[in-house]
């Protein structure tokens, strides 16, 4: 396997290919193929960019008859078809069903550029600066919302420039089963001498992803909704990795049946890995003036070609979703049962998450990184979240077969007992 060229040129910042050092080749829904002809079972999907699975022919074949007929591919802001086509089906499948009424931005086409329009977006509504951002929370890199993620790691790789205008507060579970931290959230915004500058917004992740697949309670984001709107806070959800089905509905928060402020999607919103990001918001809050949040990829008509696709075959109905949330019921009962057997060797270990966004949480990242690396050994791709990796996470498609599943499980649970025994 050549890898030399790639080792010698490529920056040392990347981190994947430390981990799965093969050449990958080809794809097809949930299985990876590399260079020497191997497949690996994937229950990675692009980090939850690829929902629907590698090379979607149901999605695929949208882009190649797109690309076929000499259509627009890069279109700036400009009005085209394929964006007034994606506007449509949005609105008549997702939103409207949803009692939900958006406008809807295309910022840059990455998640983090959602999140710093969103941030943008709050604070010119609302006249204030601050945003407020929970522990564990991730919202990207950029600088705007690399203030509002938490873990240090990346916050310190600004080489001492200060971020700035996010204030953290204890997410749900944070302090222990006991506490309701909203407590402390409300607590200062009612005490003039808290030190909370009140916040233009409220960025959430009803899941979190990077912090471990920590799945706030229903009770807890109602009750943040509340208080949010008691104060005239925007509520912010960013449903880049939780969206667009992960959890079992397309937009993580509907469990809660809360309708947010604005919203980031971002990933898995193409249907087939192309990069695409959109920030929906309540129409009163469209208070940009024109070009004041540029970009020049903000209008890629493929990405609006596959992302109509992926709407149109999977969320015309229910059938989707509940199916979505059978996996997940059996992805949080298997790791129930893995969970259950690294407790019996004397390593504590729970089962978070929602829908197929699960997690093992085994204590410390040496323990995952050795069941993880044990497992691609043994034929499956899977990574760890959390402040130390110290959470085996499942983000497997969301179109997994069932063989393809339980053979992924079982891969996983004898890479524990292997790596562990």
């Amino acid at each position: 396997m050549q890898t030399q060229i790639l080792e010698r040129m490529e920056s040392d910042v990347r981190t994947y290919s430390r981990s799965f050092p093969v050449v990958f080749t080809k794809a097809t829904n949930a299985r990876l193929t590399d260079e020497n002809g191997r497949e690996y079972i994937d229950f990675l999907a692009g980090a939850g960019t690829l929902n629907y699975g590698h090379n979607n022919p149901k999605i695929k074949q949208a882009l190649l008859d797109y690309l076929a007929e000499d259509n627009i591919i890069h279109g700036l802001d400009f009005w085209t078809a394929a964006k007034r086509d994606y506007l449509a089906t949005l609105e008549e499948l997702i939103l409207k069903p949803r009692g939900l009424d958006y406008k809807v931005q295309f910022p840059g086409p990455t998640g983090t550029n959602a999140v710093e329009a969103a941030i943008r977006l709050a604070r010119n509504a609302k006249g204030r600066h601050n945003i407020v951002t929970f522990t564990n929370g991730f919202h990207g890199v950029t600088m705007g919302a690399l203030a509002t993620t938490g873990n240090r790691k990346f916050r310190e790789a600004t080489g001492g420039v200060p971020t700035v205008g996010g204030t953290f507060l204890p997410y749900d579970g944070y302090l222990g089963d006991g506490t309701d931290t909203l407590d402390y959230f409300e607590k200062l915004l009612t005490d003039k001498s808290g030190g909370l500058d009140v916040p233009a917004g409220v960025i959430v992740e009803t899941v979190q992803g990077e912090g471990g697949i920590n799945a706030c309670s229903t009770d807890w984001l109602k009750r943040l909704e509340q208080i949010c709107r008691a104060h005239d806070i925007l509520l912010i959800v960013d449903d880049i990795q939780a969206g667009c089905g992960r959890t079992g509905k397309f937009f993580s928060f509907e469990h809660a049946d809360v309708v947010p402020d604005i919203v980031t999607n971002s990933k898995s919103l193409s249907g087939l890995g192309l990069p695409f990001a959109q920030v929906l918001m309540r129409p009163e809050l469209d208070a940009w003036k024109p070009g004041q949040y540029n970009g020049t990829f903000r209008g890629f008509a493929l990405a609006f070609t596959t992302a109509a696709a992926a709407l149109r075959h999977y969320w015309g109905n229910d059938e989707f979703e509940r199916d979505v949330q059978r996996k997940g019921e059996i992805v949080a009962e298997r790791f129930a049962g893995i969970a259950a057997w690294i407790r019996e060797q004397g390593i504590e270990a729970s089962v978070r998450g929602r829908g197929l966004m699960r997690g093992i949480d085994v204590g410390t990242g040496e323990v995952a990184d050795k069941i993880t690396h044990q497992a691609f050994e043994n034929g499956l791709v899977i990574e760890t979240s959390g402040q130390d990796g110290e959470v085996v996470k499942c983000l497997c498609p969301l179109t997994i077969p069932d063989a393809d599943l339980h053979k992924g499980l079982d891969i996983l649970e004898a890479s524990a007992k292997q790596a562990l025994s």
